[in-house]
């Protein structure tokens, strides 16, 4: 397993980054607020970074594990997670998988279960990413999917050409592997039974993974709380303080202890 992000000092806080991305681009600008009240343990999943894939295809119950065995290396008996996108997936099952470790959630434009508009978009992507890979045509997709319409309105041909360079170098080797999860990924059983305190974040103009996924995960987790961000789906892009302000305010608001799972 490969050495993740570690950094800071304090209680920690493992983090679960989106498919197709990785640490650095899920939650990149918060790092430095985060590190400054807890330790940051960030591994990238298989086919991120320079996690390898395995000869087989991807499970969610193994890449729950992965992250939790990655903080355990790094000396960490217990943690919040925060997870994003699809990363809120693999944080609700690392916590019903390692209740003993797991002491709150924090779940930011993530959803249960794909509805049939989400497997469409998701399925456009890998699409593009394989016939069109590092092309100006999934660069463009992946740039209309993940900004919010507002944010996108006000940048400038300057900025959006960044954007578009910046989406146009590659996505990474496992990104196809890892959008090959929506197929199959369903936490919805697994929502009842959390047991910890749980903070949902809706970015309220996301495209990609729309309101609706936010309020199915705040409805089926007892006791959870609903934030909302007048965003995108790229929450770290637009509003990092934002969200890093609400990670940190409702982490101090709980008193963390493992959970038990219900049921």
């Amino acid at each position: 397993m490969n050495a993740p992000l570690l950094r800071g000092t304090g209680p920690e806080l493992l983090l679960a980054h989106g498919a197709g991305s990785d640490v650095q681009d899920s939650y990149g600008p918060l790092i430095d607020d985060l590190t400054e009240y807890r330790t940051v343990i960030g591994p990238d999943y298989p086919g991120s970074g320079s996690t390898p894939l395995p000869g087989r295809p991807l499970t969610l119950d193994e890449l729950a594990d992965h992250i939790v065995e990655s903080a355990v290396r790094h000396g960490a008996d217990t943690f919040a997670i925060s997870g994003f996108s699809m990363g809120c997936s693999v944080a609700v099952r690392a916590a019903v998988r390692h209740p003993e470790r797991v002491t709150a959630l924090i779940l930011s434009a993530g959803f249960a279960h794909p509805n049939p508009r989400l497997r469409l978009a998701v399925e456009t992507w890998r699409a593009l990413g394989r016939h069109l890979p590092e092309s100006r045509e999934l660069a463009a997709y992946l740039s209309l999917m993940v900004g919010g319409p507002e944010w996108l309105d006000e940048r400038s041909t300057d900025e959006i050409e960044e954007q578009l360079t910046l989406f146009a170098g590659g996505l990474p080797p496992g990104a196809d592997a890892q959008l090959a999860l929506f197929e199959h990924i369903d936490v919805r059983p697994d929502l009842a039974r959390i047991a910890v305190p749980t903070l949902v974040v809706s970015p309220l103009r996301d495209l990609l993974i729309t309101p609706l996924h936010s309020r199915e995960l705040a409805d089926g987790i007892p006791g959870a709380r609903l934030a909302a961000l007048d965003c995108g789906h790229a929450i770290a892009a637009e509003e990092p303080a934002a969200w890093a302000a609400l990670i940190r305010d409702f982490l101090t608001s709980v008193e963390e202890t493992p959970g038990r799972v219900r049921g």
